[in-house]
């Protein structure tokens, strides 16, 4: 009787989440990409535009929050990571939360929220959350972005973006 129990029991557990509410560890790839993104916010704090430009490929293409509409190649969106930089009188603050992170072979991709803070030319503070998407692929330097697409909300009534963004 004990052995016609054991598997529906099982698979109850399972079905209602209890067997799958433990996690395994992070894979190696997956640990090595949360990394990539940790060496991204602690190069962006620092305002480090040489060692932010190390997490993305060459190839790099990217939509960003700002204009113009896409960034292709290293050299184009180094510019403007300068530019964004350059806006920040004194410290700037970046933070990683709900980074969510899949890996299949060579490539992989994440989406994660990211809030920086800081004080504009003027001395006024400045903040923003965006929302941030990564594709990155595998190469012999490590792993690397190689797709970025960062957006903020939109009020389609009145045009305006959602700096703040809330869930």
């Amino acid at each position: 009787m004990l052995k016609q129990v054991l598997p529906g029991a099982a698979a109850l557990l399972v079905f209602c989440g209890v067997a799958g509410s433990v996690h395994a560890a992070p894979s190696g790839d997956e640990a090595a990409v949360r990394a990539l993104e940790a060496q991204f916010i602690a190069a962006a704090s620092a305002k480090d535009v040489d060692a932010i430009m190390k997490v993305y490929a060459p190839d790099v293409f990217v939509f960003d929050v700002v204009p113009p509409r896409q960034y292709v190649g290293a050299a184009a969106y180094r510019k403007d990571w300068e530019e964004v930089m350059s806006g920040f009188k004194g410290p700037v603050k970046f933070e990683l939360a709900d980074l969510a992170v899949e890996v299949d072979g060579r490539v992989a991709f994440s989406h994660s929220i990211q809030h920086v803070t800081g004080t504009d030319p003027t001395g006024k503070p400045s903040e923003m959350t965006v929302r941030v998407t990564d594709v990155y692929r595998e190469t012999p330097a490590g792993w690397r972005i190689v797709q970025e697409h960062v957006s903020v909300p939109v009020d389609l009534a009145t045009g305006k973006a959602d700096l703040q963004s809330k869930p």
